[in-house]
């Protein structure tokens, strides 16, 4: 029988500023954590002694399901997470917010069967998801979907037959992604707009990696480095 052994769960209001804080400390077998903040110069986040200085949130357990709505401006995600069989939906809808997640990153459970989709709608906005260490991504299905400029995603995956899909539409975007490990991995870029940049680094060792990359638009930079020695590559 799966248990949730603790679950805390503090939502914090600033009077002065009019941002909302939420702060989540979890362990247990299973979770089922369902987040959505409205308005601008919130946070999501872990416990601190210091408003509007939160540490990332801490979800412990052998599988969850975190479903993340933001619906504003200059809100903030922090979140760290292990588990296995880990299901995200994140979904961000404003301009100039912060999303930084890390998924297992001291090899606690693994990552194997992580279903992670990010939807975000806005500009000017920052994305950093790390996943796994060590090639526990075993069968990870990702999926990007980004409408709007001026954003920056960056991607680190520790692939085992992992698959990464990111769909982009607007001017001036910027994909950084950085696959290895110790099985191969699926990457595929869909992008429409002017003034992208794209660097795209594999090197799952001894293995294959499969890129695709379909772009519409004029000016800007892509970069794509493979090596199956798993060593380091770069532009």
């Amino acid at each position: 029988m799966n248990k949730l052994i603790s679950l805390l769960l503090l939502l914090s209001v600033n009077a002065l500023a009019s941002d909302n804080e939420i702060f989540v400390d979890q362990v247990g077998a299973t979770a089922n954590i369902d987040l959505e903040q409205l308005g601008s110069g919130n946070i999501i986040g872990g416990l601190t002694a210091v408003a509007g200085t939160m540490t990332a949130l801490d979800l412990d357990g052998t599988s969850m399901t975190l479903d993340i709505n933001q619906i504003g401006n200059n809100n903030k995600y922090l979140g760290d997470m292990y588990a296995d069989s880990y299901t995200g939906f994140f979904n961000f809808d404003g301009d100039t917010n912060t999303f930084t997640s890390k998924m297992d990153p001291t090899n606690a459970f693994g990552a194997d069967n992580s279903n992670v989709n990010v939807q975000v709608t806005g500009s000017t906005n920052t994305f950093t998801l790390d996943l796994a260490t060590a090639a526990l991504s075993s069968g990870t299905d990702l999926d990007w979907t980004v409408q709007g400029s001026s954003n920056t995603i960056n991607a680190d995956i520790d692939v085992d037959g992992a698959t990464n899909y990111m769909n982009i539409d607007g001017d001036s975007n910027t994909v950084n992604y950085d696959g290895d490990g110790y099985a191969g991995g699926y990457f595929h870029l869909t992008q429409d707009g002017d003034s992208r940049a794209f660097t795209v680094d594999q090197a799952s060792t001894l293995d294959n990696d499969w890129l695709k990359i379909t772009s519409w638009g004029s000016n800007g930079t892509v970069c794509v480095n493979q090596d199956d020695q798993g060593t380091a590559v770069g532009c």
